[in-house]
């Protein structure tokens, strides 16, 4: 049949819904065939141009139905303030680096790598050949796939110094991305309303974290070369702290990269206290001018508890990552993970390992090397020409983020608001600092969408502070 046949069939069953009774029944598909004359394609074509003009509503296994008419009218929700109470703690607000904006905006807020830095063409051929596996259906055990544990465990082993042991896959905790691996570790080995010493400015997710787990956050002053060891000592002394969260490699926001005499004093502070130092080695596979080397390869005696994400380096759909500890605290980790998720998507752990094992996931690492340092340079240049008044106090040797000091008299959020009406999106640093900021930074992202528009952007923001003068 034509397309004047569908055409007639609504018209005519508009005729008899406005008629109808809200929720009245339309007669079968095989009554209007047989009523109009028509073939069944061409009575299902008419039904969709009714139920697309909502005219009509259909339910699965019962039938079509005049759709009723619905008044609008504000919620009311306020009953449940009082059913759930005030909320036991107010924590941070999740980043302006999960916001997603149109295309057209030029994006340098970015918390993930734009996609033409992912592996795409491994990441689709792992899912495919997942999909046809027993993942699809297996459960895995709870610490994570045996062969997904030992790769793990590998790559720490490979950069693991003589006389030092290297990690056993069973020491490996595999988990559902590298947020829930703070939660997990800081409920585990931290524990509700004691102290916990971090980086100030510090990764936003781990403040998060700290305030969904009820951990008491102390800042230890940390800049371009990272923490002050003595303040970490004097911290430690004070609170008696008995954990300190770190990023040692390509510090999100700084970029700080600690040299090894500083990781020997903060790695014998630590110890020298009994303490656990929580690495957060986010950055593993975006190394610049220098390769990360995790201080968790340099001991062997359980102070050092390693988490390691792939998520960003392969893809935001397989939010894999992995705890590395040893002794009772990987046990209590383990124990807070099952409790939390009882077990990682087979599924996605086997997607991982597969890309991660394959001989091209080194080839892509080597261009990507290659690509984040075009569009870090690219970044760095447009700063210094289109806004003088910026001063990226370290250019980062890896990592996705600039770092961006501005003069302490700059509106932070005003500056935001401006930049972003301009059609540029960047993030205020104020949600990487613990507790008061120390200064008036932004954090920019050089991994971000179309790199090509940088300059532009830099332009845009360089207006935008010269308006504050």
């Amino acid at each position: 049949m034509n397309n004047d046949s569908s055409a007639r069939i609504v018209a005519d069953l508009d005729a008899w819904i406005a008629s109808a009774a809200p929720g009245a029944k339309l007669p079968s598909t095989r009554t209007l065939v047989t009523r109009y004359g028509a073939s069944p394609v061409t009575v299902q074509k008419a039904l969709r141009t009714l139920a697309a003009r909502g005219a009509v509503e259909s339910r699965p296994g019962v039938g079509t139905f005049v759709r009723a008419v619905r008044v609008a009218r504000p919620n009311d929700y306020g009953w449940q303030t009082a059913a759930l109470g005030a909320p036991p703690h107010r924590g941070p607000q999740l980043s302006t680096a999960l916001r997603t904006f149109p295309n057209d905006v030029i994006a340098l807020h970015a918390g993930y790598p734009d996609r033409e830095l992912l592996p795409e063409r491994l990441v689709r051929a792992a899912f495919t050949r997942a999909a046809r596996g027993d993942a699809a259906v297996n459960r895995p055990p709870a610490a994570g796939l045996p062969e997904l544990q030992a790769w793990f465990a590998t790559e720490l082993g490979t950069v693991t110094p003589a006389g030092t042991a290297p990690p056993a896959p069973s020491d490996v905790v595999v988990l559902p991305g590298s947020q829930s691996g703070l939660t997990t570790t800081f409920r585990a080995v931290v524990g509700a309303g004691r102290p916990l010493l971090v980086e100030s400015p510090t990764y936003w997710g781990a403040i998060l974290a700290a305030a969904r787990t009820g951990v008491r956050v102390v800042p230890v002053p940390s800049g371009p070369d990272g923490p002050d060891p003595d303040e970490l000592a004097r911290a430690f002394r004070q609170t008696g702290a008995r954990a300190f969260y770190a990023q040692p490699n390509f510090a999100n926001p700084t970029g700080a990269r600690w040299s090894p005499e500083l990781a020997d004093r903060v790695l014998d502070t630590v110890r020298g206290h009994g303490a656990y130092l929580i690495e957060d080695d986010w950055a593993h596979d975006f190394g610049i001018d220098a390769e990360p080397v995790p201080l968790a390869t340099r001991d062997d005696s359980g102070h050092v508890i390693h988490l390691r994400s792939l998520t960003k380096s392969v893809s935001p759909a397989v939010r894999i990552a992995a705890i590395t500890a040893r002794g009772p605290a990987r046990e209590r980790i383990l124990a807070d993970a099952q409790a939390e998720s009882m077990y990682v998507s087979g599924l996605l752990q086997t997607v991982a390992l597969d890309v991660v094992t394959q001989p091209a996931w080194r080839t892509h690492l080597r261009g990507l090397r290659h690509q984040l340092a075009a569009r870090r340079d690219l970044l760095v240049g447009a700063l210094q020409e289109h806004v003088p008044d910026a001063r990226v106090e370290a250019v980062p040797p890896g990592g996705l983020n600039l770092w961006v000091r501005l003069p302490d008299a700059t509106d932070l959020g005003r500056l935001v608001a401006d930049c972003e009406a301009a059609g540029v999106v960047v993030a205020a640093g104020t949600e990487w600092f613990p507790a008061e900021p120390t200064g008036a930074y932004l954090r920019l992202n050089y991994s971000g969408p179309n790199p090509g528009a940088f300059p532009d952007g830099a332009r845009l923001l360089g207006r935008a502070l010269a308006r504050q003068r």
